[in-house]
C-alpha cells in the first residue's frame, strides 16, 4: 500500500508541476499573440506608460518565459516584492501574485472565497448522494416498478433541466412566488458560519438543491446502470440462493461492488466543483471561487484569474489522487497490480 500511495504522489507531483507550467506560460503568452500590453493586465487600462514600463521591468516582461516561471514559483516559496510602478507591495510566501486593482494578494482572496465554495459543495454532494444513490439502488432492485419509472423520469428532468433555470426559478419562487412559498422574503444571501451557522444553514439550502438536482440525477441513472449490471453476476444469484438477508446481499456484494465508478465520479465532480461553481455562485452572489473567477474575467484581472485557475487545478489532483486511494481501499486487486 505504501508503494502504491508513493506512486499516485509521485505521479500526481508530476501533473502539478505540467499544471503549472502550461497556465503560465497560456497567461503570459496570450495577451502577448493580441498585441496587448501585459502591464495592463496586471495594474489597469488607467496606467500611464511610464508605470507601465516599471510594471513590465519590475515582474520581468523582457526576460525568458523560463526565467519569468522560476522567478513566479519562487515567490511561491519565498515570497516576493512587486510593484505597479508608483508603489512596492511585498507578497508574502506563498505568493501566487498580487491584485493591484484590489490592492489585495490573490491568496488571501482565494482564502475567503473558498470557505464558502467548499460549503456549497459538500452540503450540495451530501445531497446527491443521499437522494442520487439511494433511488438508483431501489430502481435497480425494484426494476419495472412504478417507483422505477417515477425515478427514471425525474431522473431525466433532472439531466435535461440546466442549473440556471431551476436557479431562477427557486429565487423567484421563495423570494416572490406565492406567499406559501416565500421563505426568503428578505432574499437569498450568505451568511458566514462563523458570524452565524443558522443563518449559514437556512441560506444555503437553495443552492445546495440547485446544484443537487443535476448531480442527484446523474449519479441515480449511473446507480441503477451499474447495480442491474452487478445484480446479474453469479456470485450475486449464489448469495442469494445461500438465503442471505437482502441488506446483506445488497449493500455488501451488489453495492460494494458497484462503488468504483461511483467514487471516481464523485471525486471528479467534488473537484471540479471546488474549483467554482460559477453559475450557481453568481446566480446566488455568493462570494465563492466561481464569482472570484468570474470577476475578475470581466476586469481582466490577469493575477487572480490566474491565481484561482492554478488552485482549481490543484483541487481536481488532489481529488483524483484521493480517488486513487480510495480504489486501492475498495478493491485490493488494483494496489497489487501496481
Amino acid at each position: 500500500m505504501v508503494r502504491y500511495l508513493l506512486g499516485r504522489l509521485a505521479g500526481a507531483l508530476m501533473v502539478v508541476f505540467v499544471i503549472s507550467v502550461v497556465t503560465f506560460a497560456i497567461f503570459q503568452l496570450a495577451p502577448r499573440l493580441t498585441g496587448a500590453n501585459l502591464a495592463f493586465f496586471y495594474t489597469g487600462k488607467n496606467t500611464s506608460e511610464a508605470q507601465a514600463a516599471a510594471v513590465a521591468q519590475k515582474f520581468g516582461f523582457d526576460r525568458p518565459l523560463p526565467e519569468q516561471y522560476w522567478t513566479f514559483m519562487s515567490g511561491i516559496v519565498a515570497g516576493r516584492d512587486l510593484s505597479d510602478g508608483a508603489t512596492e507591495v511585498h507578497c508574502a510566501a506563498p505568493c501566487l501574485g498580487y491584485s493591484f486593482r484590489q490592492n489585495r494578494p490573490v491568496l488571501e482572496m482565494i482564502g475567503e472565497a473558498f470557505p464558502v465554495t467548499l460549503g456549497l459543495t459538500v452540503g450540495a454532494a451530501v445531497l446527491w448522494l443521499l437522494f442520487g444513490v439511494a433511488s438508483g439502488v431501489l430502481s435497480a432492485v425494484r426494476r419495472g416498478s412504478v417507483f422505477d419509472r417515477l425515478a427514471t423520469t425525474v431522473a431525466l428532468v433532472g439531466v435535461s433541466v440546466p442549473e440556471f433555470f431551476t436557479g431562477m426559478l427557486l429565487i423567484y419562487l421563495l423570494t416572490s412566488g406565492p406567499a406559501w412559498l416565500r421563505w426568503y422574503p428578505d432574499g437569498i444571501n450568505y451568511v458566514a458560519f462563523t458570524d452565524d451557522p443558522v443563518g449559514w444553514f437556512v441560506n444555503m439550502i437553495p443552492p445546495w438543491i440547485c446544484l443537487a438536482l443535476l448531480f442527484a440525477a446523474l449519479y441515480a441513472r449511473l446507480t441503477r446502470a451499474t447495480m442491474l449490471e452487478t445484480m446479474g453476476e453469479d456470485y450475486v444469484r449464489t448469495a442469494w440462493a445461500k438465503g442471505l438477508a437482502p441488506r446483506v446481499v445488497i449493500g455488501r456484494h451488489g453495492l460494494r461492488a458497484a462503488l468504483p465508478p461511483l467514487v471516481t465520479l464523485v471525486g471528479l465532480d467534488i473537484g471540479a466543483l471546488l474549483g467554482g461553481a460559477v453559475l450557481i455562485e453568481t446566480l446566488f452572489s455568493f462570494p465563492g471561487m466561481g464569482r472570484l473567477a468570474y470577476a475578475a474575467i470581466t476586469k481582466q484581472d490577469l493575477p487572480v484569474i490566474m491565481g484561482v485557475t492554478i488552485v482549481s487545478a490543484l483541487l481536481i489532483v488532489l481529488a483524483n489522487v484521493i480517488v486513487d486511494l480510495l480504489y486501492g481501499i475498495l478493491d485490493p486487486r488494483v494496489r497489487h497490480a501496481r
